[in-house]
């Protein structure tokens, strides 16, 4: 499935990825390959992907490898949409 992370400064990541773990406001969850479409504003937290998309030049710090090896983003809130195996997260 294809990510996008989306912030007021840039476009921070674009590309495949395997799974996306959100922190929906009801709590966190994960998307995988032919999700449900769904649309969910999300809490403070991070979002966490696991796969090898592109990551903005310049942005590289803003991003942690995991121990479980997923990459991560921390946020202080935003919105997430999965649709046709697409996520678009608007985060702030």
């Amino acid at each position: 499935m294809h990510l996008e992370i989306v912030t007021p400064e840039a476009s921070l990541v674009s590309g495949e990825v395997k799974s996306v773990t959100v922190p929906g406001v009801d709590g966190e969850f994960q998307m995988l390959d032919n999700h449900a479409a769904v649309v969910s504003l999300l809490d403070e937290g991070k979002v966490k992907f696991e796969g090898s998309p592109t990551i903005a030049k310049g942005f590289e710090k803003k991003f942690t490898k995991e121990s479980d090896g997923k990459w991560s983003l921390a946020i202080a809130s935003g919105t997430v949409e999965m649709n046709n195996n697409k996520v678009i997260v608007l985060a702030d």
